[in-house]
């Protein structure tokens, strides 16, 4: 799935690989940039080849839309999230322990990763928090999800909720409570960056992490 060399997203989503090239990975790079500056409905593929020194018809040759460059950083976010959450769980054998570990992973803050030169995991991180839900929240999702686009993301929730289901083999609800407090999280994230008063930032901790971690441990018990 990931080595220290890249991470490999569904090739439907892009019609030329863009980490088989210095160009590809100047694209990745910059989109990133740009879309963390200044939103994802302001960013063209216009501005973005002035910004590289290129033209729009060589970033067209990658991806035919900026909405599959979107799905392509979405998959490519969950690929990396799930490689990071393998790594923090392997030969844990305690289920509760794997579990928090996972959450861990899924609602924490994000550094950058060195492994990945061209990509800004903590300027990724923000274009998931802020732009993410455009991938699929469209009229074309049906026709997408066929395609296989979102796979990475619901296999990443399946693996979690495998862990819930260990603890708790009874609970009825391991799908929507660990992709609620995925999406959640996202939003506190937002929300203590821009409009505080809708959550609580108690000072010495990761509010977000913790009220997660209550949550889940809380109600699946």
């Amino acid at each position: 799935m990931a080595t220290a060399i890249g991470i490999y997203v569904n090739e439907k989503v892009y019609l030329k690989d863009p980490e088989s090239s210095e160009l590809g990975k100047k694209i990745l790079e910059t989109g990133i940039d740009m879309i963390d500056e200044v939103g994802f409905e302001s960013f063209t593929f216009r501005k973005l080849a002035l910004e590289i020194g290129s033209t729009e018809a060589s970033v067209y040759r990658y991806f035919e839309s900026k909405h599959r460059l979107l799905l392509y950083l979405t998959c490519w976010y969950w690929r990396w999230i799930d490689y990071k959450l393998m790594l923090a769980t392997t030969n844990i054998t305690d289920a509760e322990e794997r579990l928090k570990r996972a959450m861990g992973v899924l609602v924490k803050q994000v550094e950058v990763d060195s492994d990945f030169s061209h990509i800004n995991e903590v300027k990724l991180n923000r274009i998931i928090i802020s732009e993410s839900s455009k991938a699929y929240l469209n009229k074309h999702v049906d026709e997408e999800n066929k395609e296989g686009f979102f796979l990475d993301y619901k296999e990443l929730v399946e693996r979690v909720s495998s862990i819930i289901l260990e603890i708790n083999p009874n609970y009825p609800y391991p799908h929507m409570m660990v992709s609620t407090l995925i999406e959640g999280a996202h939003l506190q994230r937002f929300f203590a960056d821009h409009l505080p008063r809708l959550t609580n930032d108690i000072k010495g901790e990761d509010s977000v992490t913790e009220f997660c971690l209550q949550t889940i441990l809380k109600a699946i018990k």
